[in-house]
């Protein structure tokens, strides 16, 4: 070996360990300018991670989807945390202004993306059901053959069920869910199926029922709180005025207790089904079906739509006047009389070419 080799060897060997200092030193500051930057830009960036990805095949899909950073210190990140293994599955929305610590913190620790669903008040379960059928997201396995078979599921899973149940074996597979849906916006992940946002309302209907029953006024002419159910869902169709609701209540209550006939218009609507075009006709009030009472005594077998908290409070705690006829003004608003000779006045009042609603 020549003298000017040995010198180069020399001079490898002693600056190795200085040049390996400085490439640590680099990469520390690399790694930790990594750790503050931003690495999302511009819109909110959703990722849906699979069941089965691995961790490159994740960083690869951040990278696709403009999220900004570099491979090696995503996963060191990782590695230091010890979370490789542990990103959820399911889809996250990664925030403008997000660092790189943070998106793994929040594909490891974070909720995912939730969507939501609204079941308006006074909806028979049939509209709920195309209100489920006309969100993209969910995903759908209830088709009108299996009705049945999901009616029963739902409510054999529910311990309660026994105490609110509907009593009439003869109605319709949709008439067994009809008013124990409970109406409410409800939050979900893709991937969520009808099936499981129908038994989420079915459970809390279950559960807020049971608890205005056990806080209802005494003296009540409802036994169980199946009946409650149906009562608060036809008050619910009644009005749409908050002030409204307990009047109504004392209205129906008061025809119970002394055997008059409800004579409500919304259940002789449910009864006639697709029949109904939008006007009742006096042959309407006069065709017998089991929800028509204005032939029927007492309460029809099922709830007729779904009826909120505020309804299920009025059917418990109704007004107390001595009012038993109501009709409306045409204001969205109704005129509420104790006797008949009073209603008869108000009808010429406000509906002087309308049949009246009692």
């Amino acid at each position: 070996m020549n003298k000017k080799t040995s010198s180069i060897i020399l001079k490898v060997v002693y600056f190795s360990p200085i040049s390996l200092i400085f490439l640590f030193i680099w990469a520390w500051i690399e790694f930790q300018r990594s750790l503050i930057s931003p690495v999302v830009f511009g819109n909110t960036v959703t990722i849906e991670i699979h069941k089965g990805e691995s961790f490159d095949q994740i960083t690869n899909k951040l990278l696709t989807n403009h999220v900004t950073f570099k491979p090696i210190w995503f996963k060191s990140l990782a590695l230091q945390k010890k979370v490789a293994q542990k990103i959820k599955t399911g889809e996250f929305e990664l925030t403008p202004g997000m660092t790189l610590p943070q998106v793994l913190d929040h594909l490891t620790y974070g909720k995912r993306k939730q969507y939501s669903i609204t079941f308006p008040e006074g909806r028979n379960f049939k509209e709920i059901l195309q209100i489920i059928n006309d969100n993209l997201i969910i995903e759908h396995s209830i088709q009108q053959s299996n009705i049945a078979q999901i009616a029963d599921e739902i409510s054999n899973n529910t311990n309660n069920f026994s105490t609110i149940s509907n009593k009439n074996n003869d109605t319709s597979s949709i008439q067994k869910l009809e008013g124990l849906i409970f109406p409410d916006t409800y939050f979900f992940e893709k991937h969520t199926t009808d099936k499981e946002l129908l038994k989420r309302a079915y459970d809390k209907m279950q559960s807020v029922l049971a608890e205005q029953w056990q806080n209802k006024a005494a003296n009540l002419p409802l036994t169980t709180p199946y009946e409650a159910l149906i009562l608060a869902s036809i008050i619910e169709k009644e009005t749409a005025q908050p002030s409204e609701r307990s009047l109504i209540a004392g209205v129906f209550t008061r025809r119970l207790q002394s055997g008059m006939l409800l004579q409500t218009d919304p259940t002789v609507i449910y009864g006639m089904g697709e029949h109904y075009k939008g006007n009742i006709s006096h042959q309407d009030l006069l065709t017998q079906t089991a929800y028509n009472t204005y032939t029927i005594k007492g309460l029809p077998p099922t709830p007729i739509a779904m009826p909120g908290l505020e309804a299920l409070k009025a059917a418990l705690h109704p007004n107390q006047s001595n009012n038993l006829y109501f009709v409306a003004k045409g204001d969205g608003t109704h005129q509420f009389s104790p006797t008949l000779a009073e209603h008869n006045l108000a009808v010429n009042n406000f509906q002087r070419s309308k049949n009246a609603s009692w």
